[in-house]
């Protein structure tokens, strides 16, 4: 595939993917470029008006300025806060990459630049013996890893982008998400030991923000990484 795009995987669940890509798209966005986004796979769906819908998808939608409309967005949705694999099974349903594969074909043909957001990790299972990294390959998208700025953030950091490099991820770097205004020991050597042992440059710092919606949230988080110098070579990184 030639699309324009970049894959944004964390080192774990919960580390704040979709608050990063969602920020990414609103920058892009303010630069005039026509940013597309996609969850293909959303487990732990809520449910409105007798219907799935995916809070995830939903911000990166908004972050892109898409309408909610556009469904190659989010080709599968699941009700459990389970592994894909396994919500799928559960609703006898069967994750298909030929089907999350044609949604960004047709999201290509429309944005300049497709920012795609895993689910969990790179080794979460989405259909038999399917990972995650299969379907990063399988769209041939380099990969943005999201990491925790705590302790232990380096061992799980490292694991990520070392088995990206064994399977011939590009990994374009790494952004640390929620890193706290005075960080403990550990998160204050974290962005230095990632930037040396990774293999992969440390492309940003995204701070932490006392805010419990998720929309402020990424607008907080936008203004804050914008004043920085680094900005520019994020997204320069990953190929926007």
């Amino acid at each position: 595939m030639s699309a324009k795009g970049i894959f944004i995987t964390g080192t774990d669940t919960g580390v704040g993917k979709t608050v990063v890509a969602a920020a990414i798209a609103r920058m892009l966005r303010s630069r005039g470029c026509r940013v597309g986004v996609m969850k293909p796979v959303t487990s732990g769906c809520i449910e409105v008006e007798g219907k799935l819908v995916s809070e995830d998808a939903r911000l990166l939608l908004w972050g892109a300025g898409v309408d909610e409309s556009c469904t190659d967005a989010y080709p599968y949705l699941f009700k459990a806060p389970i592994a894909p694999s396994v919500a799928a099974e559960h609703e006898g349903a069967r994750i298909d990459l030929s089907t999350i594969v044609n949604c960004f074909n047709r999201l290509s043909e429309r944005f300049d630049f497709i920012i795609v957001e895993g689910a969990g990790g790179l080794m979460v299972p989405l259909a038999g013996g399917l990972l995650i990294a299969d379907l990063v390959k399988q769209l041939d998208l380099p990969l943005l890893v999201v990491a925790r700025p705590n302790l232990g953030t380096i061992n799980h950091t490292f694991l990520t982008t070392f088995a990206a490099g064994q399977l011939g991820i590009d990994v374009r770097g790494i952004v640390i998400n929620n890193y706290p205004e005075h960080p403990d020991v550990a998160e204050e050597y974290a962005p230095h030991l990632l930037a040396s042992l990774c293999g992969a440059p440390l492309l940003g710092i995204f701070p932490h923000v006392d805010q419990p919606d998720p929309y402020a949230l990424v607008e907080a988080v936008v203004q804050s990484v914008e004043r920085e110098p680094a900005a520019r070579q994020l997204l320069r990184q990953i190929g926007a």
